[in-house]
């Protein structure tokens, strides 16, 4: 049986006590002004391809998706769209997951500081997702850009707290793991400085994530993420696909994705 499509809408955070909140204030340190107005700003004027119509992305909602419309699985295809495709399905089951997130029990029983953290990171990955598919549709067209995606949550408890925040963790680990891992592998120096832009905010959320599993300790950084050289692990996409697909319903390959480049 078709699973049902988990729907995002972008929503203005709660602004009550934000000054007073260190987590939150760190996350907008690489919020909505980083994540948002300043790469999306930045891709127009370097390339207006990415925006060409200067409409700010993430205001308007995502079409229905045609359910298979042509009986075929798609790929993510090769080349640095292959890459923006990749990048684009993890970002599609972030927004899904806060999205759930927010609509869960946990949740409305939070406390003001959780649910203002939860809120900025639902906005964050909403306009990531709605950035990517606006960027490869003018990239490379419609047929050659991710459809939208279906979602199985059900593995996770949104009325429990420990689930909800053991797997927040889980999806931005992989995320920062994955832009990191995928960085030598794109050949565009624009692409490259926008994925080094997102990858910081994903690294905000991770941490705070942690914090909140455990504050008041070095988890928000801790040795299971930072190598012994002091920086964040990089994922390898096949390793990654293979984490996520537990939460993703829709079928798509990942056959041509490039290799890393030498000597990057």
């Amino acid at each position: 049986m078709k699973k049902p499509l988990v729907k995002v809408d972008v929503i203005e955070a709660s602004s009550k006590d934000s000054k007073k909140n260190s987590r939150r204030k760190f996350l907008k340190l690489g919020g909505l002004g980083l994540a948002g107005s300043s790469f999306l700003l930045y891709s127009c004027s370097e390339d207006d391809m990415f925006n060409p119509g200067g409409e700010v992305v993430g205001e308007n909602p995502m079409p229905e998706p045609d359910p298979d419309p042509d009986g075929e699985v798609f790929d993510l295809g090769s080349g640095d769209v292959g890459i923006l495709n990749y990048a684009y399905a993890l970002e599609q089951l972030e927004a899904a997951f806060y999205t759930q997130v927010r609509a869960g029990a946990y949740y409305s029983g939070a406390s003001d500081e959780e649910k203002q953290i939860f809120d900025d990171l639902y906005n964050h990955e909403v306009i990531h997702r709605d950035f990517f598919k606006v960027a490869i549709t003018e990239a490379a067209g419609e047929e050659n850009t991710l459809p939208d995606l279906e979602f199985d949550v059900s593995s996770i408890d949104f009325g429990d707290r420990t689930s909800v925040l053991e797997t927040a963790k889980l999806l931005e680990d992989t995320g920062v793991g994955a832009y990191n891992g995928a960085g030598d592998r794109i050949a565009s120096a624009t692409y490259l400085t926008l994925a080094g832009k997102i990858v910081s905010v994903e690294a905000r959320h991770a941490s705070a994530i942690r914090s909140l599993i455990n504050p008041e300790s070095a988890d928000f950084a801790g040795d299971d993420v930072i190598d012994a050289n002091g920086l964040d692990l990089a994922y390898d996409p096949g390793t990654v696909l293979a984490d996520a697909g537990g939460f993703i319903a829709t079928e798509f390959t990942a056959n041509n994705l490039p290799e890393p480049m030498t000597g990057s």
